[in-house]
């Protein structure tokens, strides 16, 4: 039951006036003489306490209006029926009454909107011992309205039961919550408010629109419902107590920002939110009543993050930045990928150390020079990862805008390993023979020509090795074998040189050795003696065993020359000597030798312009039906007069040219010439049905032969079938793609196509079936010696066999007697040439000679 209110009012204080009046009374009365002693004693006791009493009601009272006073919030002290007793000065400021329109008045005039009975409610809380809180809307005197929130307590007022009530202004705090809303709900970030208890109090549009929710739930709820379910960024699925709200609300501390995925497992999609969290603690508290979490959605940026990092990956770049300030050094996950090391570097000398001891010093150099002058950096710099492996890396950086403490350097990092390799592999390969793994040619060259350049390795020796017979090899095995035996015998002289020289396959079957000779003079000679016998054992292929020596010339530096060029042009000199001299030994340059190559490059020199100075002429031996004498072809034969040599016979310069590759070019202007005389010769009515042309083996090997030969036939207007290319026995052991083409072009044109001095070489009969030729020819070797000697016979018919047995034409050259030529037609050749006949003529000679007047008998003339 509620407590029923008293049914009088507190008596008012005591007056001024008659407390002034009873306290001179009571001295008036103890200043009687009459009185007895007992009555006066009392009296005296009355005055005395009366004067305390007014003296503790005035301080009281002071005290109070004070304390009452000094309250900033409107306090009023109301009856038990609800009539306001007293106010303060916070409440006539904040009503903006005077007290005496509020004092002995109902607290409906304050609270006009208050309901009936409102203060039963008031009085059983308060009979409970407990406080009272309401939020009621107050009144001031111009009838505007303010929100408070009330206070009351049980309070004792002039000796009667009352209460007090505080009430506190809510006017800047509703104010504060709309501007609060209005601003959430115009950002375009999740704002979500939770209490202690993980209950969402407030969620913006933008977290309902975000969370694809109609409803005001906060993450709790729609984790529970199985609406979403929530992954952290390494794919784990996190549960409610892991998210930041939670996380915050448990430890008091901010947290955030983290990425959440969130996966609406209704529409199968997945969005990333960024999230962070906020406690919130009520005035004096010691726990958050409260927690605001903001978060924002990611997806896109995550997704063009992931892209981004991605094609980094993808292109091996990663990024680093330097705050030189803080000394901190950020490196993007590929750029730690790159790096290699267990716990990535987080300074720029940890960085550094990253790198090989030169291009660290230089990276720490290009540092220093960006941040004085603000130039970029860009450099390739090689290191070492954490497990040892090498790297090579490309980076690049420039300084950002700052100042000296706040500068930063910002760049990439990319990975260049794999190119630096490949270009140290392609740099290894064009310094390496492919079939030996020596230094090839122009590494040699480049060796030589470093050593010389360096006084200090300026003394030493060039060794020209050069394989004796070991074309033999090659033509009866074919090249596979060749080079398995160039390859043992490149390890045998690596065995025999050691570490006392450079090797190098020179070309072919010819190798180098650059040694050292300021130390031990006597170490070119060691050399080339431990190189010799070295090749005492024979080699093994195929079945077979063969025995191949070396011959060796030595060349010196200063005393043979200072040039690399000469020095291996000397050194090859002496090795031809050697090879004069016996071959399987090793000779030395000399002063003789010397002389040897001075004509020579002298004929090399000549020879060289040779065509263009126009020295070169054609003779042409005739090739005639042995049996009728009938001319048939006529052979292109090569002639060199130089004013300063005078004449030179083939044999005098068509080995220099083979050397030199100067017989390409003499060969494309025979060619051209034979075709055009040809041509003349017709036109004049001489009855020749071809011209035959020597080809070289370096021509054949040229870029385009069947090119030249083509453009010649052009020029002179002649069919293919009105000429026949001659090749050496070489070509048929040239089982190679480029060689079956060519010759498969050249029979295109038309033009006949024969193998030169057959026999005399180490042909294999396989290759010759599988060539498209037309024609052989014996040579002159075998025909001086028929028919008196048998070995010679016994070659002659062979060939005979071999060309009748493949459907191949046959010449022979070489004859002198009418033995020889009455032999071969036993043998059934039918064309032949040779001084029986006629030896190299000129144009005219040639027109002279067989004009249709002439007749042709078979014997020399």
């Amino acid at each position: 039951m509620n407590a029923e209110p008293p049914d009088q009012r507190p008596p008012p204080p005591l007056d001024e006036v008659d407390a002034a009046a009873t306290l001179a009374a009571l001295d008036r009365a103890c200043d009687a003489a009459a009185l007895p002693p007992h009555q006066a004693t009392l009296l005296h006791q009355a005055r005395d306490a009366l004067r305390r009493a007014l003296r503790d009601e005035a301080s009281a009272r002071q005290r109070y209006q004070t304390l009452f006073d000094a309250v900033p919030d409107p306090v009023s002290i109301i009856a038990w029926d609800g009539t306001v007793l007293d106010l303060n000065k916070a409440g006539i400021a904040a009503y903006h009454r005077p007290r005496g329109e509020i004092v002995g008045r109902p607290i409906e005039v304050l609270n006009p909107d208050l309901p009936s009975g409102h203060m039963g409610p008031v009085r059983d809380a308060l009979a409970r011992g407990e406080s009272y809180v309401i939020q009621v809307t107050n009144m001031r005197a111009d009838g505007s309205r303010f929100p408070v929130e009330v206070h009351s307590a049980n309070f004792e007022y002039g000796g009667q039961r009352s209460l007090v009530a505080v009430a506190r202004d809510l006017s800047a705090r509703t104010d504060a919550e709309a501007r609060f809303r209005v601003l959430t709900e115009m950002v375009d970030k999740g704002v979500v408010v939770r209490d202690a208890d993980g209950r969402t109090t407030y969620a913006n549009a933008a977290a309902m629109r975000l969370m694809d929710s109609p409803r005001r739930q906060g993450f709790e709820d729609l984790i529970r419902d199985g609406h979403w379910l929530l992954v952290g960024e390494d794919g784990r699925i996190l549960t409610e107590e892991a998210l930041p709200s939670s996380e915050a609300l448990r430890t008091g501390k901010p947290v955030g920002p983290r990425v959440i995925g969130f996966f609406n497992q209704r529409l199968r999609q997945l969005s990333w939110l960024s999230v962070s969290s906020v406690p919130q603690f009520a005035a004096g508290a010691d726990r958050a009543h409260q927690v605001l979490s903001m978060f924002s959605d990611i997806t896109d940026l995550k997704r063009d993050s992931a892209m981004f990092e991605r094609a980094q990956a993808l292109a091996h770049i990663g990024g680093w930045q330097w705050d030189t300030g803080q000394d901190q050094v950020y490196l993007t996950a590929e750029a730690r990928r790159i790096i290699g090391r267990t716990r990535p570097p987080d300074t720029i000398d940890g960085l550094l150390d990253c790198f090989v001891d030169n291009d660290r010093d230089r990276f720490r150099l290009a540092l220093d020079h960006a941040m004085a002058t603000g130039k970029a950096i860009e450099l390739e710099l090689r290191g070492v990862r954490g497990d040892g492996r090498p790297f090579w890396a490309r980076v690049i950086g420039e300084a950002e805008a700052g100042g000296p403490l706040n500068a930063r350097l910002t760049g990439t990092l990319q990975d260049v390993t794999e190119r630096m390799q490949a270009e140290e592999t392609l740099r290894t390969q064009a310094r390496t023979d492919p079939l030996t793994g020596l230094l090839n040619r122009d590494a040699l060259r480049f060796e030589i020509e470093r050593r010389l350049a360096d006084p200090a390795q300026a003394r030493l020796a060039v060794l020209y090795i050069d394989l004796d017979r070991f074309k033999i090899v090659n033509d009866v095995l074919g090249h596979a074998a060749g080079d398995r035996l160039l390859a043992s015998a490149s390890r045998r002289i690596q065995h025999a040189v050691g570490i006392e020289g450079a090797i190098g396959r020179f070309g072919g079957d010819e190798f180098l050795v650059v040694c050292a000779t300021a130390d031990d003079p006597a170490r070119p000679a060691r050399l080339a003696e431990a190189i010799l016998a070295i090749f005492g054992d024979s080699f093994r292929l195929d079945g077979e065993e063969f025995s191949i020596t070396a011959s060796i010339g030595i060349a010196r530096a200063p005393d043979d020359s200072t040039r690399s060029q000469q020095l291996i042009q000397s050194a090859d000199v002496a090795m031809y000597d050697s090879k004069r001299r016996g071959r399987n030994s090793w000779q030395g340059f000399t002063a003789e030798l010397a002389a040897q190559q001075n004509e020579r490059l002298q004929l090399e020199t000549q020879l060289r312009r040779a065509v263009s100075n126009e020295e070169l002429h054609l003779v042409y031996q005739p090739q005639v039906d042995l049996a009728s004498g009938r001319l048939v072809a006529a052979e292109a034969l090569v002639r060199w007069h130089n004013r300063t040599l005078g004449d030179m016979a083939p044999g005098q310069f068509i080995g220099h040219a083979e050397t030199t590759g100067d017989i390409v070019g003499i060969g494309d202007w025979v060619l051209t010439e034979a075709c055009h005389q040809l041509r003349d010769w017709r036109e004049s009515g001489l009855p020749l049905e071809r011209v035959a042309v020597n080809v070289s083996y370096r021509q054949f090997l040229g870029e385009n032969l069947a090119g030249h030969v083509r453009a010649a036939l052009a020029e002179s207007g002649l069919p293919g079938s009105a000429l026949e290319l001659e090749f050496t026995e070489r070509v048929l052991i040239e089982d190679e793609p480029d060689t079956l083409r060519t010759f498969a072009e050249l029979r295109e044109l038309g033009v006949v196509l024969s193998i030169d001095d057959f026999g005399e070489g180490y042909s294999a009969l396989n290759y010759l079936r599988r060539l498209p030729i037309h024609g052989l020819k014996l040579s002159q070797l075998f025909v001086q010696g028929v028919p008196g000697n048998a070995s010679d016979v016994a070659v002659c018919q062979a060939v005979t066999g071999i060309a009748r047995s493949l459907g191949l034409g046959l010449v022979a050259e070489g004859i002198e007697t009418v033995a020889q030529r009455d032999f071969l037609m036993g043998l059934g050749v039918g064309i032949g040439q040779g001084f029986l006949f006629a030896p190299g003529l000129t144009p005219v000679e040639m027109q002279h000679r067989y004009l249709p007047s002439a007749v042709i008998r078979g014997r020399a003339t």
